[in-house]
């Protein structure tokens, strides 16, 4: 077990005492009998779990599409949507929000913050946003440039906003917001890049600061006037070594999960991974580093820390604790107790004791894990593999999961009639290895600092890895028991990155899937029921509700996120699933149906002659690994919604590359320029690099390379 709580007992005792008044309470919790979606959990306990039967396993295979709306930007759609008072609310690729009527798809509203271009070049993982919250009439919603803002939901006119980060860092906001006893809960990303994380309350009435709960200690030593001062000066402080994190800030984000628990009134938030990921140069190779990697439990009204629990200690693989947490009862040698379940990336699923935060048992989700074997209930620390510490044997290392997750931020779901949570589980495995020169270690404000080489962990040039590539990254959907620690059971998917997961008291769990479908499945036994061809790729969760009587299903389609940006040759067959940014609500007998999609087009692979040299080529692969690949592709293969640079016209010229690349000429599009920290014979040797690349791919493997084009 991994927690402080002892040290602050008192403020636990008070926190499981107290009282929430009704006004308050009821902004957290949705319609009872489910005809209201209005949390993007569902309710305060974020199950994703709907009382609704209306659609049930008799009749799941009659849905069709009631109505459907296409959206802008071709970026990931990674919002759950949410339903209030009639109206169908969700929020979009660069931080857009949008209003609808639930029932027949009119547009009431729309909203655009204008978030700056360039400011992607600080989003690790595509500009997407996770969704809104509703709150009395009032939207809140988080931009990627670090704004919460809060609308009027009737009219979609802003009521006030505030600036949540210094924007002169590499800060982002993707996840949704949690209100809860009127204030506004957000977090914030940016860990790989190098930042501080923390967590933030705000009054919904005027968006000022209630409270801030810092999730590493502050680099220079002193405390900040934040709620986390007392816990970091009694005991987290020293958890951390000397090393690159007073440098970089440490990470420890909080970029997605926030739960708020009105049963204890505590509030639980997911931290995430730490800057450098490399823990032997983020922190000299000592102490668990906290909070990072853990479910921290704070008093909802100041702050205060009461316990938490660390799945990682010393965490070096980007294995975030940021994923979906789910309140639930479960029964325990004949006593029911009240737990958290999580899903995080490094495949074990936890049952934490959600009073004082006590491992009560943690299994993996997913087979072949090797970064550890499993875990000690007494300390509640994982039985690691000493080879999966790559910086202290100096040999790369292969970890399963790597950093995007057995399990990322695509949302799980509980039945409580089941028993099951339905987990979007993956393979995606990833070497890991040392930093190979000063190239390597030197921080940089673009471009990844995780303090290892991204150079060495290019998929190789044969066909053998490429080919391995592609067979080792899979996607599975796993109904797994908390009460046996066992899969309960399983589909496999040909590709990572499927949708998050809903299930229903009709006995179903809907999920999208990475290749386009929109699957229905009984919930306790697995069956597939439905499969819908929706065109696109799906990577959101859906959502369901009741307008007039009927019965209705909400989700979003799309490609995006990390996986498809920075995947490569990896992500398989689903590079050739078009990727159409679109909101599509089904209905039993819905008649609705989706354009044809246009021809593919036809790729134009014309790549210059080659005449860079072996040694600009290998420099420039150096360049590249570091400051494009997670936008561009592994080995600079591309994914179909960011441009494919091998067939860039932009080869055919130094000064045009120059000029995007070095100067920034399409940063409004989200492609800042580089010159400030690549020399000018450094940009000339990415794109022989790149030119090289084409060149390779076209002999090589032209047929499984070109993502789809329409």
């Amino acid at each position: 077990m991994r927690r402080l709580g002892l040290l602050l007992a008192p403020l636990l005792l008070v926190a499981c005492e107290s009282q929430v008044p009704e006004t308050e309470a009821t902004d957290t919790a949705a319609a009872s009998d489910g005809t209201e979606w209005s949390n993007i959990g569902f309710d305060a306990k974020e199950q994703r779990h709907s009382p609704l039967d209306q659609i049930n396993e008799e009749n799941v295979g009659e849905l069709g599409i009631a109505w459907f709306k296409d959206l802008p930007d071709a970026r990931g759609q990674e919002a759950t949507p949410v339903m209030v008072d009639g109206k169908l609310y969700i929020s979009t690729a660069w931080s857009k929000v949008f209003a609808y009527d639930a029932k027949t798809g009119e547009e009431l509203w729309s909203y655009d913050p204008e978030v700056p271009g360039e400011k992607a070049v600080d989003a690790c993982c595509d500009v997407v946003n996770r969704g809104v919250a509703i709150s009395r009439g009032k939207l809140f919603f988080g931009t990627i440039d670090g704004r919460l803002i809060a609308l009027d939901a009737n009219t979609g006119a802003r009521l006030w906003e505030t600036q949540t980060t210094d924007n002169s860092k590499p800060y982002t906001i993707t996840g949704a917001p949690r209100v809860v006893k009127n204030m506004v809960m957000i977090g914030n990303g940016g860990a790989e890049f190098g930042v501080r994380g923390y967590l933030s309350a705000y009054d919904v009435s005027d968006g000022s600061m209630k409270w801030r709960f810092y999730t590493v200690p502050n680099p220079e030593g002193k405390p900040d006037g934040a709620a986390s001062d007392e816990i970091f000066e009694k005991a987290a402080n020293k958890t951390w070594g000397d090393g690159n994190w007073r440098e970089s800030g440490g990470g420890g984000t909080v970029w997605d999960s926030i739960v708020y628990d009105k049963d204890l009134d505590q509030l639980y938030f997911g931290v995430g991974n730490g800057n450098p990921w490399n823990h032997g140069v983020r922190s000299g190779g000592e102490g668990d580093n906290l909070f990072l990697s853990s479910i921290v439990a704070v008093n909802p009204d100041t702050g205060k820390y009461l316990w938490h629990y660390q799945a990682t200690p010393a965490e070096t693989w980007d294995y975030t604790g940021t994923q979906h947490i789910i309140q639930a009862e479960l029964e325990i040698d004949g006593q029911m107790r009240k737990v958290l379940y999580q899903a995080p990336k490094n495949g074990f699923f936890f049952v934490v004791d959600r009073v004082d935060g006590t491992l009560i048992d943690a299994n993996p989700f997913v087979d072949n894990i090797n970064w550890a074997t499993g875990y000690n209930l007494d300390t509640g620390r994982p039985i690691e593999n000493p080879e999966a510490r790559f910086y202290k044997t100096g040999k790369p290392f292969i970890a399963i999961p790597g950093a995007l997750g057995a399990h990322n931020w695509h949302p799980m779901s509980y039945n409580p009639a089941t028993g099951l949570v339905y987990i979007p589980a993956q393979q995606i495995p990833q070497a890991y290895a040392v930093q190979q020169n000063d190239f390597d270690k030197k921080r940089e404000r673009k471009g990844f600092n995780v303090g290892m080489s991204m150079t060495e962990t290019l998929i190789p040039d044969d066909m053998a890895a490429f080919k391995a590539a592609v067979a080792g990254t899979t996607g599975r959907l796993v109904a797994f028991n908390p009460k046996t620690g066992k899969v309960e059971w399983s589909h496999d998917y040909p590709s990572a990155w499927n949708g998050g997961t809903m299930t229903t008291a009709g006995n179903l769990v809907f999920q999208g899937t990475a290749l386009g479908q929109f699957k229905a499945y009984t919930a306790d036994k697995g069956e597939e029921l439905l499969s819908l061809d929706m065109q696109s790729g799906i990577v959101s969760a859906p959502s369901t509700y009741i307008v007039d009587g009927e019965q209705y299903i909400a989700f979003l389609t799309s490609k995006g996120g990390a996986f498809p940006l920075a995947a490569g040759i990896a992500g398989g067959v689903s590079r050739t699933i078009p990727n159409i940014p679109r909101l599509v609500v089904l209905k039993i007998g819905g008649k609705a149906e989706l354009p044809a999609l246009p021809e593919k087009s036809e790729v134009v692979w014309d790549p210059p002659e080659q005449t860079g040299t072996p040694e600009q080529i290998a420099r420039g692969r150096e360049l590249y690994g570091r400051n494009c690949l997670v936008c561009h592709g592994d080995s600079a293969i591309g994914n179909g919604f960011t441009p494919d640079l091998r067939i860039s016209g932009a080869l055919q010229s130094a000064e045009l590359w120059k000029s995007i690349v070095g100067d920034g000429a399409l940063k409004d599009q989200g492609m800042v320029g580089f010159g400030d920290q690549v020399s000018d014979e450094g940009i000339e040797a990415m794109r022989h690099y790149v030119i090289e690349r084409s060149h390779w791919t076209k002999e090589n493997i032209a047929d499984l390379a070109v993502p789809v084009v329409r």
